[in-house]
């Protein structure tokens, strides 16, 4: 299968190296408006360089993509992709509307092309090692999570389109509080039915910067989500609160779970955590595209986005929004 990335920014270099190591997959273009950029991603795997994705799909040049561009762009890339019959692996969030997303799903069904949302934290070592505990038995039934998220949305440390909410959809929590809503709904079980948040604005950012989501899910799990800029230290934390003990994970560390006093580590961090679950997640979408069902489906991905403009609303009229026909998760 022939790979083009579209959008060479941060995670495209763990697209291109999970595309090479790979059976049955080369990367073969890269595409980005700056063509240093395109070409500082294709070049150690000799990918075509493009700086219009048009062209690109126009010139039969790929089978599939990877979408890794600024939020709002996604839906007419995706529709691109589909009506040139290619299948698509949109990074998250799926859109920055539920009309996109709904359109996204309807082209490419109608096209007969796979669209996969790449939702990462289900590829990650550490989650992956929660899931497991939790799949023992051993812990019991999950009561409670907490998912606390650290990141930096101070003015000049990302680029500018992080806080144009035309372009982006918002701050803080359309993009780091994305991979905390879709890991924790992941792990507790069920969709939420319910949500309350509150936004900050610090640093004179137009978008926000901080903020926290009380949700609660269709199995009755309570989840606290909490995001802050500029923390005095990384965090990435998630704890989840079971019958019989606790399990957390951080991927600076590993998984720890805790049952009657006594603390087990039963996951390390590994340095190749991060690249082996880029690859692990083009492998899922390689199966995809053969046939299999994808690990994240995109009804779950919509309802992320459903959640994020959920929690806006919240934010903006202080009080809960009560959701109905949310979608299951995924196992």
């Amino acid at each position: 299968m022939r790979l083009g990335i579209i959008g060479a920014g941060a995670v495209a270099p763990l697209h291109a190296h999970g595309t090479a190591v790979l059976d049955g997959m080369e990367l073969a273009a890269v595409c980005d408006l700056k063509i240093e950029v395109a070409a500082a991603v294709a070049a150690p795997w000799g990918a075509a360089v493009y700086t219009d994705y048009r062209r690109m799909l126009a010139d039969r040049a790929v089978d599939a993509v990877v979408i890794n561009t600024p939020h709002s762009l996604h839906k007419d890339m995706v529709l691109a992709a589909a009506a040139h019959g290619v299948h698509v692996l949109v990074e998250k969030p799926m859109a920055t509307t539920l009309a996109d997303c709904d359109a996204m799903e309807a082209a490419c069904a109608e096209a007969g092309v796979v669209l996969v949302v790449g939702m990462i934290q289900h590829f990650m070592a550490e989650k992956l090692a929660i899931r497991s505990a939790l799949e023992t038995g051993e812990l019991g039934r999950v009561l409670m999570i907490h998912d606390y998220r650290s990141t930096d949305y101070r003015p000049g440390t990302r680029p500018d389109w992080f806080f144009d909410p035309a372009i982006s959809g918002g701050g803080a929590f359309i993009n780091i509080g994305a991979h905390c809503l879709d890991r924790s709904l992941w792990l507790g079980g069920a969709p939420a039915v319910r949500i309350a948040a509150r936004t900050l604005n610090r640093f004179g950012a137009p978008v926000e910067t901080d903020g926290t989501m009380e949700l609660e899910l269709a199995n009755g799990v309570p989840l606290r989500i909490t995001i802050v800029s500029d923390a005095p230290r990384h965090i990435d934390e998630i704890l989840v609160v079971c019958e019989n003990g606790t399990v957390t994970a951080d991927p600076r560390t590993g998984t720890f779970v805790k049952i009657d006093g006594h603390l087990t580590q039963v996951h390390a961090r590994s340095s190749g955590d991060i690249q082996d679950a880029f690859t692990a997640q083009l492998a899922d979408f390689a199966a995809a595209v053969r046939g299999a069902n994808p690990s994240v489906d995109a009804a779950h991905a919509r309802h992320v986005v459903e959640l994020v403009l959920a929690a806006y609303e919240s934010a903006g009229t202080g009080t809960a929004v009560e959701l109905v026909g949310t979608a299951a998760v995924p196992g």
